[in-house]
C-alpha cells in the first residue's frame, strides 16, 4: 500500500518495524544525524522548543532533561502521538496531534524550531518555511534535517526495500514525488535539490548559518563495515538557520 505523510505509522506492523529499526545503534539516525543535530543546536538551556514531526518525542524528553524550558511536539500519526505523550509524562512538554501542514503556527512563540527527517514529506516547502519563520521569536533558530537529495533523486535507485549497496545518482533536477519501498510498504517523499532548500529558506526570511552533509565519524559506529559503507554517499542534509528581521519578497 502507498502512504503519504505520517499515515504509515498508524499501521501496527509498520510502526513496530520502524521502532526496531530506529533504535539500532548504527542506524543513520543514531550514528550520523543525531550528533549533527546536537552540534547545530549548541546551547538550548531555558529555550522554548517546537519539534515538527516529533515521532515518539524521545528527542523532546532528552532536550527537557538537558535543560530546555519547554517542548512542544506536533505529530500527525495518532499512534506516534500516544507514544510521545507517554515519553513526556511528568515533564514540561506537550504533544499535539497535527500534521506539519495543518498546525496553526502561533506568531513569535518559540526560541528554536526543529524537525528531523520529516520535511522531505512536505508537499509545499515554501508555505511551511514561512509558517515556521512567523512562529519563531526574533533571531530564533530553525534546525532541521532531511534525507540527502542525492539519495532521493533517481527514480530507479531504489526499487526494492532491501539493504542498498549501490546508488544511482540521476534525475537530480527533476523535482517532485518519489515513491520508495520501505519496511514492506511504499512511502511518498518529495525530492528537492540542495539549491531549492537554500533558496526557499532565504526567501522565507532565514539566514543559513550552517549546512552539514552528514560525513560519518568512526567513533559513532560499532561496526567497521557499516561505517565504511556510509562513507560512500551522504544520507543526511542538515541546516542551521536564524530568523532574519524582515521577510524577503
Amino acid at each position: 500500500m502507498e502512504y503519504r505523510g505520517p499515515n504509515a505509522y498508524d499501521q501496527e506492523a509498520f510502526f513496530s518495524n520502524y521502532m526496531k529499526r530506529r533504535s539500532r545503534k548504527d542506524s543513520p539516525n543514531q550514528a550520523i544525524e543525531t550528533p549533527i543535530i546536537y552540534e547545530l543546536l549548541g546551547d538550548f538551556q531555558d529555550q522554548t522548543i517546537l519539534d515538527i514531526g516529533c515521532g515518539d518525542a524521545s528527542f523532546g524528553k532528552e532536550l527537557l532533561e538537558k535543560g530546555a524550558a519547554s517542548y512542544t511536539g506536533i505529530e500527525g500519526s495518532r499512534q506516534m502521538a500516544e507514544a510521545a505523550k507517554e515519553n513526556l509524562a511528568s515533564l514540561n512538554g506537550e504533544v499535539l496531534h497535527f500534521t506539519m501542514e495543518a498546525y496553526d503556527y502561533p506568531e513569535h512563540t518559540y526560541d528554536i524550531i526543529t524537525s528531523r527527517f520529516v520535511i522531505h514529506y512536505a508537499a509545499c516547502l515554501e508555505e511551511l518555511f514561512q509558517n515556521i519563520h512567523q512562529s519563531l521569536k526574533e533571531v530564533g533558530r530553525f534546525i532541521f534535517s532531511v534525507q540527502h537529495p542525492l539519495t532521493t533523486a533517481s527514480f530507479l535507485s531504489k526499487k526494492e526495500g532491501d539493504r542498498r549497496g549501490n546508488w544511482i545518482v540521476d534525475d537530480y533536477f527533476i523535482e517532485g514525488e518519489r515513491k520508495e519501498p520501505w519496511l514492506n510498504e511504499t512511502v511518498v517523499k518529495y525530492h528537492r535539490t540542495v539549491e531549492h532548500y537554500f533558496s526557499s529558506l532565504t526567501h522565507a526570511g532565514f539566514t543559513v548559518t550552517n549546512l552539514r552533509e552528514g560525513k560519518p565519524e568512526r567513533k559513532n559506529f560499532t561496526d567497521e563495515t557499516e561505517y565504511e559503507r556510509r562513507l560512500r554517499i551522504p544520507v543526511v542534509l542538515a541546516f542551521s538557520c536564524v530568523k532574519s528581521a524582515t521577510l524577503h519578497t
